[in-house]
């Protein structure tokens, strides 16, 4: 069977308009705006309202993903969500994503890889489109991280956002999905967690009370294992494609942090003006991360066709994953 190209259709995003500063935070908790950003990078971030979801969300961005891209519902083979804040353990928020757009023909799930979640669907839906099982896909990140956001925890408080970013994946000509790689270290799933709500620590008063709810991360730990990771990554994924890093036209990290983000490009030695960075403006907004900027990217004109597209992702898990990407125009 010849083999199909799989490229990006269409992109969409979806952010509430609530804005949460630093200067608000400072309200909050013991910091201040200073601290924030000299360690972050972070200005603000936006907060879903109490009427939006990670439902609602990943609906907003994926029609816009679907207009974008010419595509309607009814021509949808598959629907992948990466989230870890679904709006239910189950059924899958993709599913319930799946009737809202009226999607009769396409089968649904949530995929959970903490921060690289897109790259890893992405690299999902290529897979399908190369082999011919399915023509059209959509991807999408998206999160209500402030809903597992612990407020009284100053140094995670400060780093999470909400937000959605889509892409509708299907043939193209040319261009399009080059290559991908990722990974995986259990060994670290200790150094970003939420501990309770599954199966191993179920819901109580007690666990309410500990605030065993609430994303728990060792930030020291995260921060050594990201740079590593994205690098290793970056260089695997450059390898397999037959493309030099320097090369690339521009390069999409997840946006956890300006230190990680700097750190990782400098060892890649990519400079400063092909570097995508918005992080100031959302902050680590999780699976929905890379799909957000790549869409800001494209919209501020920094991406022309046939550039090629560098993302990059590390996450709870922990995971990381990588694809470059020919932008089709």
């Amino acid at each position: 069977m010849e083999k199909v190209q799989a490229g990006i259709l269409g992109l969409g995003v979806s952010l509430p308009q609530k804005i949460l500063t630093n200067k608000d935070l400072e309200k909050k908790v013991d910091t201040t705006d200073e601290w924030i950003r000299a360690r972050t990078g972070i200005k603000e971030r936006r907060i879903a309202s109490p009427e939006e979801t990670t439902l609602s969300l990943a609906e907003k961005a994926g029609r816009e993903a679907m207009t974008n891209a010419g595509i309607s519902a009814e021509e949808l083979d598959l629907i992948v969500v990466a989230t870890v804040t679904p709006d239910m353990v189950f059924p899958a928020t993709a599913c319930l994503l799946q009737d809202a757009l009226n999607a009769p023909d396409a089968a649904a799930f949530d995929l959970e890889a903490g921060c690289s979640g897109f790259v890893y669907g992405l690299t999902l839906a290529a897979q399908f489109i190369n082999n011919g099982s399915y023509k059209n896909i959509l991807v999408i990140g998206a999160e209500v991280l402030s809903r597992i956001t612990d407020w009284e925890d100053r140094n995670t408080c400060v780093l999470f956002g909400d937000g959605a970013g889509a892409a509708v994946m299907g043939p193209v000509d040319h261009g399009g999905f080059l290559g991908f790689e990722m990974g995986s270290d259990g060994g670290g799933g200790e150094f970003l967690k939420m501990p309770a709500g599954g199966g191993a620590i179920p819901p109580t008063i007690e666990s309410v009370e500990q605030r065993l709810h609430y994303i728990k991360m060792d930030g020291n730990q995260v921060f050594k294992f990201a740079v590593k990771a994205m690098v290793r990554s970056a260089k695997k994924v450059a390898a397999k494609a037959n493309i030099a890093i320097e090369d690339i036209d521009l390069f999409i990290p997840h946006q956890a942090n300006i230190r990680i983000i700097e750190s990782s490009a400098k060892r890649l030695r990519i400079p400063e003006e092909k570097v995508f960075m918005n992080l100031e403006k959302y902050g680590n907004t999780s699976a929905a991360s890379i799909p957000i900027a790549f869409y800001e990217a494209w919209k501020e004109g920094r991406i022309d066709k046939g550039d090629r597209v560098l993302l990059v992702g590390f996450g709870a898990g922990l995971t990381w994953g990588s694809c470059i990407v020919e932008w089709t125009g």
